[in-house]
């Protein structure tokens, strides 16, 4: 293990008992102190983003990804405000009970911190902020290892960050950044067995992938985004060509964005030119199946129009590019997002209470939605302030993660002197 990172996860194991201890009045001055200082910095923080904006193509769909501007650090404080809103997550009493073998006995679960958590992400500085603002709220150390894409941007957070805790007389050790330029660096966070208790990865596919292979700490996994929405034969047509236009082109760089549009084949002649009039304004690509294409061709200019190939579903496009497939029933389309879905965010746009209620069942997603687009999934919008990042596996919890989702419990059991017999 590189020297200089073992030292940090040293420091952010010693310094997380004691912060984990922090009451709650203490985090929330933290979290005041970072709002305040992403507020006064705005300036040094575009300079240092454009630096790294400078290392990336106009036209590299990441881009965005990169991109930050007042409006997005005036998003990021506004996340943060929400946090410090909230009730504080650590110190919950629930699920208590008496033991049926001795009266005396009174069993509770308290709600804990995780301890130190290991969050690996790519591309998006203001995760930075994002995921330290939620461990200083569940009472978590963290170590922060972003690409080297951002590296400045993620220099100058991690400034703000510690000073918003020196400034709150916190040690500013519990929350540690990893320079992406140090070889290996993923590799040695992801197998620091005793120094970090859970790995967050938050990225692509591969990122993810990697994590998975090579971990020897327990992960807390969020998938790559490969969103799918069904457009059932009772669906609205307009308001559904609507959310199809808002879900894959709103934000196409973001995991919630839509990659593939699944639509029942008794309404693909009317639907299919309503929809394509609509993404044509963002000169979206559309990789149509063999149904589907005939259709297309005669409403959409065949320089955006492709034969979608098998690649082109399962597929995680983050860009203005989806996939479409014409199915005969709710069935079909299930069994499809079945097969390609990476249990993120999947919708279908119907009337028919029946279907509706048949995906909501049968659909393995994260989240599932009826007649809404899935840009929708996010802490923020959920209520939870913000999030550290959607999970996509069934252990511990699904689904946007905010700082309730970063703790766990141990049990209480209060007795008077008591034995077992």
């Amino acid at each position: 293990m590189d020297k200089t990172i073992l030292k940090q996860l040293h420091r952010a194991k010693e310094a997380s008992h004691k912060f984990s201890l922090l009451p709650h009045a203490k985090r929330i001055l933290i979290l005041k102190n970072l709002a305040e200082g992403l507020h006064k910095n705005k300036k040094l923080i575009i300079t240092a983003n454009s630096k790294d904006l400078k290392k990336i193509s106009l036209d590299n769909p990441m881009r965005d990804r990169l991109l930050l501007n007042d409006a997005r650090i005036l998003g990021m404080i506004k996340e943060i405000q929400s946090l410090i809103k909230m009730p504080d997550p650590i110190g919950e009493v629930f699920d208590c009970r008496t033991s049926k073998e001795n009266k005396k006995l009174k069993i509770c679960k308290t709600r804990i911190p995780l301890g130190v958590i290991g969050v690996i992400y790519e591309s998006r500085p203001n995760v930075t902020t994002d995921v330290a603002s939620i461990c200083i709220k569940s009472g978590n150390a963290v170590i922060l290892k972003g690409g080297k894409e951002a590296r400045e941007s993620y220099i100058i957070l991690h400034k703000i960050i510690k000073n918003a805790l020196i400034a709150s007389g916190v040690n500013c050790e519990v929350v540690q950044f990893i320079d992406p330029k140090i070889k290996e660096a993923a590799l040695d966070i992801i197998s620091a067995d005793g120094l970090i208790d859970i790995v967050i990865p938050r990225g692509s596919s591969g990122l993810i992938n990697f994590v998975r292979a090579n971990a020897t700490v327990p992960i807390l996994e969020t998938g790559a985004g490969v969103c799918h929405t069904f457009v059932d034969e009772s669906a609205k047509l307009d308001p559904s060509a609507k959310i199809i236009f808002n879900a894959k082109t709103q934000r196409p760089s973001v995991c919630n964005a839509l990659d593939t549009l699944l639509v029942h084949h008794k309404i693909a002649q009317k639907f299919l030119p309503l929809v394509a009039d609509l993404l044509l304004q963002k000169k979206v690509e559309i990789f149509a199946d063999l149904k589907s294409f005939p259709i297309l061709e005669k409403c959409y200019p065949t320089s955006l129009l492709k034969k979608a190939t098998d690649k082109d579903f399962g597929r995680e496009f983050l860009s203005q590019r989806m996939s479409v497939k014409i199915v005969s029933n709710v069935d079909e389309a299930i069994k499809h997002i079945s097969k390609y879905s990476s249990k993120h965010s999947e919708a279908i746009l119907s009337e028919n209470k029946q279907n509706s209620q048949k995906f909501l069942d049968e659909v393995d997603a994260a989240v599932v939605y009826v007649n809404a687009s899935t840009r929708f999934s996010d802490g923020a919008v959920f209520g939870l302030g913000s999030e550290i990042g959607i999970a996509t596996s069934k252990i511990h919890a699904r689904g946007p993660m905010g700082a309730k989702e970063m703790t766990t419990y141990k049990w209480i059991v209060r007795g008077a002197y008591s034995v077992r017999k």
